[in-house]
């Protein structure tokens, strides 16, 4: 492929070049348009004071994304929304879309705390401080701008976890290296730029919504799509499964069998630590170690089950035609996607989770703001979740969906534990995750704001 132009990282906000690692804090405001006129002003007066993806904030960050419903609000005519992709237009609750995400039964959007069918949201801010003094005061400033026709309808609130979710698992590690972006990488690892922001070429060498930046450039340019998935994590429950799954034929606990069968669901020990690289036991030196390959290093799934979540997230070099090769290193990078989820709730841990009764009620409530940035949500984030997460099938299993966030079912979940002796299976595996809202968001270029703004 011939070489991309370079990203206008001055009109591409923040979050697509970085999640903002060194401002510890964070708020998620989700915003309703009751006036066109005064959320247009309001945008034009935010446009100028969103941070850019060419700065490195080190005490305040501020961005903004919209749903299809925010658009319309703001008056984008619906000949142009039309070229939107259909995923973000229909939005996430759409019957089709509740049944490939698993947003059914206990998890229907019916349920949800926002994004719903009787709380639909047309905006969010995005807000990131360096500490609790910077972001209050951050906040106070942006919700004070609000106009009458701008309600807060939810404000999230995040946890510093030091880099763990709530679990108790390093998270975060494996991210795709972005072509144009700072960090350099080998080019088999390399994903362009255009799978992430419009206007750029993707990995097929061709633009995402190549009609929306054909009509209205203006709009579309430097734009993103935000995925943002609230999951509520049952940590106590997590926990107390493993413990009684690892138990010996005495009923004795065995917490070195709980910690491994943990690591055997997620992919990797507490500290990070790939199973595919240290099977028998934690290392914390690997703890962010990220090169290496499932096909080559770990074919059978021996080292690391085949239907763990990191494997399930990211193949690879796994996915057909050809396990093992470039091309199929090639499939892999096409479906890659940009995370920038917050943990939220106080940490727990193992010995307090085992200790608790019962799911954890609201107050203790804990659990990840997943975010993902893609240009195609539906090449990216749907085909990830639906193919590889939520698939019985995935690489030739039968009846194992993902055991972290894989969908509920009516007996419970199955886990196959491969080995070169005898294979073991988890049954009955509860559903630990469980959505509390959830929207599909585009998150326009700087300049697109002041489009927007005078519309």
């Amino acid at each position: 492929m011939s070489a991309a132009p370079a990203p206008e990282l001055h009109d591409i906000q923040g979050l697509v070049a970085r999640g903002y690692g060194d401002l510890a804090t964070a708020r998620f405001v989700l915003l309703g348009i009751d006036d066109s006129a005064a959320a247009r002003s309001w945008l034009g007066a935010l446009g100028p004071k969103l941070t850019a993806s060419d700065a490195r904030p080190q005490e305040r960050a501020v961005n903004v994304a919209l749903t299809s419903s925010g658009l319309a609000k703001l008056g984008v005519p619906s000949d142009v929304l039309e070229l939107f992709a259909l995923e973000f237009a229909g939005g996430m609750t759409t019957p089709h879309r509740r049944r490939m995400l698993g947003d059914v039964g206990p998890d229907a959007p019916e349920r949800w705390d926002w994004g719903g069918p009787a709380r639909p949201i047309d905006a969010l801010l995005l807000l990131y401080a360096n500490d609790e003094p910077t972001l209050a005061a951050l906040h106070a400033e942006q919700t004070s701008a609000l106009p009458g026709g701008v309600r807060a309808i939810r404000t999230l609130g995040t946890s510093d976890l030091q880099g763990y979710e709530p679990f108790g698992f390093r998270d975060g590690i494996s991210q795709p290296i972005v072509e144009g972006l700072s960090k350099k990488g080998p080019p088999a690892q390399t994903v362009r730029f255009g799978e992430f922001v419009l206007g750029y070429p993707n990995e097929h060498g061709r633009y995402t919504d190549d009609l929306l930046l054909e009509r209205s450039p203006e709009l579309g340019r430097n734009g993103t799509y935000l995925v943002f998935r609230q999951l509520r994590q049952d940590v106590g429950g997590f926990w107390r499964f493993l413990d009684e799954a690892a138990r010996g034929p005495d009923g004795s606990a065995d917490a070195d069998r709980r910690t491994r069968l943990a690591a055997g669901l997620v992919g990797r020990w507490p500290s990070g630590a790939p199973l595919v690289l240290a099977p028998e036991a934690d290392d914390p030196a690997l703890g962010t170690a990220n090169d290496f390959a499932y096909h080559r290093d770990d074919p059978g799934g021996t080292r690391c089950p085949l239907g763990a979540h990191i494997r399930r997230a990211n193949p690879r070099d796994t996915l057909d035609p050809r396990p093992g090769t470039e091309d199929s290193l090639r499939i892999n990078r096409r479906h890659r996607i940009l995370r920038r989820g917050r943990e939220y709730g106080t940490p727990l841990t193992v010995e307090d989770a085992l200790d608790s009764e019962g799911a954890e009620g609201a107050g203790d409530e804990r659990g990840l703001h997943f975010m993902c940035l893609n240009a195609s949500i539906a090449r990216q984030f749907e085909l990830v979740h639906f193919t590889w997460l939520n698939s019985p099938k995935f690489v030739g299993l039968y009846d194992d969906s993902d055991p972290i966030v894989g969908p509920s079912q009516p007996f419970g979940g199955t886990f196959t534990i491969q080995s070169e002796a005898l294979r073991q299976r988890l049954t009955d595996v509860p559903r630990f995750v469980s959505v509390r809202g959830g929207a599909y968001f585009f998150m326009p270029g700087i300049r697109a704001t002041e489009h927007l703004a005078g519309l």
